[in-house]
Formats: C-alpha cells, sequence, structure tokens
C-alpha cells in the first residue's frame, strides 16, 4: 500500500554474527573479570583491584567491532557482579557504570581520529587522556557512589577509595587494551634474525623481572631500559607484551607483600605499585607510538625519494636519446614531387 513503510527483516546471519560477537565479548570480561579478581588490595577497608582487565577488554571490544557490542560489555560485568554479590537493584548502577565508561571512551577516541594502529603519539595521548583517565572517572564514580549508598563505606573516605578504583580501572585500558590491538593485527617477524632478538629481549625480560620483583632491594627501575629497547626494536608488539608482564608479576608481588613491597602499609603499597604500573604504562605506549610515527614518516620519505628519482631518470633518458630527422611527407596526390606542373 502506497504510502506505509516498508520494515526490511534483518539479515539472520548478521544477527547471528552479531550475537556470537556479544557473547564472546561476554565471556571475555567475564574471564578478565575473574581473573583481576584474584589479586585485591584493601583501602580504608574497601577492597579493590589494582589492576581491572575488564576495562581493557571491553575498550577494545569497542575499538574493534564498534558499539553494537554493548550487550556483551553489560552482560559479562553482570556476570562478574553476580559472581561476587547478591545481584540487588543498585547493583544495575554499577553495571551500567562499567558499561558506559568505555562506551565513552570508544566516542571520544572515535571523535579525535583515534587509530587502533597506535601508530602515531595523538593515539597514545588520546588513549592515556581520554581512554583511560577522563572516560575510567564514571565506573570509579558509580562503583564507589554505590558502596557510599549501602552504607558499606563512609562518606570521609570517598576519594580515597575512588582514587584506588579509578588507577585501576586505568590501568586496565593502558596496559590490556594496547595488548589486545596489537593482537588483533599482529605482524610477526618472519625473519630469524629478528626472532632471534625477541627470543632474547623475552629472556632478558623474565630474568630481570623475576630479580626485580623477588629481591629485598628496590630495583624495579631495571624494568625501564628494557622497555625501551622493545619499543625500539619492537615497537607496539614488544612495548606492550613487556609491559603486561612486569606489570603482572609486580602486581602478584605488592598484593602478596613481597619483594621491595614487604614491610609496607596497604595505602604505600597501593602508591607504590601504581605509580610503577602507571609510569610504565605511559613509558611503553607512548615511546611505542614515537617510534612507530617516527619509522613510518621515514619510509614516506624514502618511498617518495624513490619516486622522485624514477622520474627524474625517467626525464634524463628521455633528453638524452639521439634526435631523428622526420620522414618525408608524401606528395599531393596528381602532383610529382618537386616537378614542373604537368603540361595542360
Amino acid at each position: 500500500m502506497a504510502g506505509v513503510p516498508v520494515i526490511q527483516d534483518l539479515d539472520p546471519r548478521r544477527a547471528a554474527v552479531l550475537v556470537a560477537q556479544s557473547l564472546a565479548v561476554a565471556i571475555g570480561y567475564f574471564a578478565a573479570g575473574r581473573l583481576g579478581l584474584t589479586r585485591q588490595l584493601v583501602v580504608e577497608g574497601a577492597i579493590y583491584t589494582p589492576i581491572w582487565p575488564p576495562t581493557g577488554v571491553a575498550v577494545a571490544a569497542f575499538l574493534v567491532l564498534g558499539l553494537r557490542v554493548f550487550g556483551g560489555v553489560a552482560l559479562g560485568a553482570l556476570l562478574v557482579i553476580a559472581s561476587i554479590a547478591t545481584l540487588r537493584p543498585l547493583a544495575l548502577v554499577n553495571v551500567a557504570g562499567n558499561t558506559l565508561a568505555p562506551v565513552c571512551a570508544y566516542l571520544m577516541l572515535r571523535r579525535v581520529g583515534f587509530s587502533a594502529r597506535l601508530d602515531r603519539l595523538r593515539d597514545g595521548l588520546a588513549l592515556v587522556f581520554l581512554g583511560a583517565f577522563a572516560a575510567m572517572t564514571i565506573s570509579a564514580t558509580t562503583g564507589v557512589g554505590v558502596l557510599v549508598l549501602t552504607d558499606r563505606l563512609p562518606t570521609h573516605d570517598f576519594w580515597t577509595v575512588w582514587l584506588a578504583w579509578w588507577v585501576g580501572d586505568a590501568m586496565g585500558v593502558l596496559i590490556v587494551t594496547p595488548v589486545l590491538l596489537m593482537l588483533e593485527d599482529l605482524r610477526p617477524p618472519f625473519r630469524p634474525r629478528r626472532w632471534k632478538e625477541a627470543l632474547g629481549l623475552a629472556v632478558t625480560t623474565v630474568a630481570t623481572v623475576t630479580l626485580a620483583v623477588h629481591g629485598r632491594m628496590s630495583l624495579l627501575f631495571l624494568v625501564y631500559p628494557l622497555l625501551v629497547w622493545a619499543a625500539l626494536r619492537f615497537q607496539l608488539a614488544g612495548s606492550a607484551l613487556c609491559a603486561l608482564y612486569a606489570s603482572v608479576m609486580v602486581t602478584i608481588a605488592a598484593t602478596d607483600g613481597s619483594g621491595p613491597f614487604a614491610g609496607l602499609t596497604q595505602t604505600e603499597v597501593m602508591i607504590n605499585l601504581q605509580a610503577f604500573n602507571a609510569t610504565m604504562a605511559l613509558t611503553a605506549l607512548l615511546l611505542s607510538a614515537v617510534v612507530t610515527e617516527q619509522l613510518n614518516t621515514r619510509r614516506s620519505v624514502e618511498h617518495a625519494c624513490q619516486e622522485l628519482t624514477e622520474v627524474l631518470e625517467h626525464l634524463t633518458a628521455g633528453e638524452s636519446r639521439p634526435l631523428t630527422p622526420d620522414p618525408p611527407r608524401p606528395a599531393p596526390s596528381g602532383r610529382p614531387p618537386d616537378g614542373p606542373d604537368p603540361p595542360g
């Protein structure tokens, strides 16, 4: 009938793909949440995780798959909360905050033209200040606000716990998201020489981090030269994995109260751990972005120079070609060449 809009049926294949992607995101979010809950600290009587990996999973999922998988993030957040506490109406506020924070991170990153390759300094800065620091204020505020509203946290402890919660969510973005984005577009070095260097870097990282986290002396600064090596030689693939391993091992030592964290109060452990994780993540992310951007610029200049050289060689070859006389033009029909007119 004219004037009645026709509603097109949804493509069953696309719907199935969307459901599968959302379920995969929910499973990944839940698994990351359970993994993050294995290491906890207590600040002002409130339990929090120094690194909350689900935020990194959610931001990476939105950057790769888009906002259509927001249902998977919400479902994953709901499953994590249900696994540690009884579901109450206020729990939905936490679910909303944990979903809205990565959504806002995605929208802000998309607004500034963020590239998931993290091959520009502006991309690294955007992920740090927009995706991590700015967006995660939403999840921290809703999470700590629920604790205050349910009388599980005194009002005067709000900002202390809020800071710990916010840093934990931000660390999840800074440490987990780059690794997932790197895996999505991984191009391994196939040359044997590169594999040998990568193996050497991995062995050195394991040995150095083990020494730093199990010794009583404060040797965590030894990790930074490894980050520089990884960023200069392997860019994001090297620095992100190096930072992830170091962060996990240092977090284990901090929550166990061993190594350089022995004898410290919970607040001192939180400050030292989060300061190390933050500076390490920023170093790995921003340095690899700068190195990649410079390498891309160098390749672009070399490619332009090569094209210019080819053009100049072509022009030079054309100018040096010997000149040949033009062939004689045929005479007009009915008149011999170079002769008098025929008699009438």
